[in-house]
């Protein structure tokens, strides 16, 4: 069967899309793995930052989260936040991830125009590139900035993990 991809489309994710979430970031991300409780974390305490690219039956084929944070060491990987830091200064993007079937469509970009829009309330946006993705990241104005972190802060990340940040329009 065919995928249409005129019927994809980004909208907010619930506590529904979570297993079919946390089976995407296996897929996607294999050597960087996180339950399912880490995303249902992340969705409780930013909801707005959470979405999903759902088809007309419902099925996951990506997923957007980020949150408020504070610019410098990124969340460790598969660690519950419990709470935002208060007062955040940084809007933190955790993952923007599309399946492979779907990739090639500018469904990324649709997911990273959204979060963006969240983090101009903020100083800067941060995220860790994986995967060789710093070219991707370069393009919505994103830097590396690992030179501050402390030693192995972004470990949690894999070998290739880039910290990057982009500071506020203003």
């Amino acid at each position: 069967m065919t995928m249409r991809m005129d019927s994809l489309q980004w909208r907010p994710m619930t506590s529904a899309d979570l297993p079919g979430v946390a089976e995407l970031a296996d897929r996607i991300h294999p050597s960087l793995p996180e339950d399912v409780a880490i995303f249902a974390d992340r969705l409780r305490l930013y909801p707005q930052g959470c979405l999903v690219l759902a088809d007309a039956e419902g099925g996951c084929l990506g997923y957007a989260v980020g949150h408020p944070w504070t610019k410098g060491p990124p969340p460790k990987l598969d660690t519950p936040l419990g709470a935002l830091p208060q007062p955040a200064d940084c809007f933190y993007i955790h993952d923007v991830a599309v399946a492979p079937e779907a990739r090639g469509h500018g469904f990324a970009a649709g997911a990273v125009e959204q979060l963006l829009e969240q983090a101009d309330a903020y100083r800067c946006a941060a995220l860790v590139s994986v995967h060789a993705t710093t070219p991707f990241w370069s393009r919505y104005g994103f830097a590396e900035a690992g030179g501050g972190l402390a030693p192995g802060a972004l470990a949690s990340y894999g070998g290739d993990a880039r910290y990057m940040v982009r500071m506020a329009p203003r």
